[in-house]
C-alpha cells in the first residue's frame, strides 16, 4: 500500500479490553492470568513457554467440553496484582520494571525457572498483598 496522501478516517480501540477464542478442554477463571499459546487460542496461565500474556479475564470462561475456539474470554489489561512466588523467586521491590514470570493463573515469580515460564509482564510494584503487573 502506497503512502497517504489525504486525511484517512483511522478506526481505534482502547487498548483495555479484548476476547479471544478458548483453547478446548479449558476453564479460565474470572481474574485469571490469561495467556494466549502457540495455536493461537487463550489458556489460563500455567508454567510454561512460548505463552503470551495478555491480561486477565473479565469473567469465567467455560470451554472444559468445548472445541477450540467454541467460546470467547473476555480480557482486560492493565495493571494487576497477583499471588507472589516463594523463597529464591520472590519478587522484590529491587525488581520494579523488570519481567516476573507466570507460575499459574494467579501466581508470578522473578525468574524463568531455567527458561520454563513465559514473561507475565512488569513488574510495577510490590506490596504485602503481592505484585503488581503491568500486562
Amino acid at each position: 500500500m502506497a503512502a497517504q496522501t489525504a486525511d484517512r478516517n483511522t478506526p481505534y480501540r482502547t487498548a483495555e479490553d479484548f476476547e479471544f477464542p478458548v483453547a478446548a478442554a479449558t476453564k479460565i477463571f474470572g481474574g485469571a492470568l490469561v495467556c494466549i499459546n502457540a495455536s493461537s487460542l487463550a489458556t489460563k496461565g500455567a508454567t510454561a513457554t512460548g505463552l503470551k500474556c495478555v491480561g486477565i479475564a473479565r469473567d469465567v470462561a467455560d470451554n472444559s467440553a468445548g472445541a477450540a475456539g467454541a467460546i470467547r474470554v473476555k480480557v482486560r489489561r492493565g495493571c494487576f496484582r497477583f499471588a507472589n512466588s516463594a523463597a529464591a523467586d520472590l519478587v522484590a521491590l529491587a525488581d520494579i520494571g523488570a519481567d516476573c514470570y507466570v507460575v499459574d493463573d494467579q501466581t508470578v515469580a522473578k525468574t524463568s525457572a531455567s527458561n520454563t515460564r513465559s514473561i507475565a509482564g512488569k513488574v510495577r510494584d510490590v506490596d504485602a498483598d503481592g505484585v503488581w503487573v503491568e500486562i
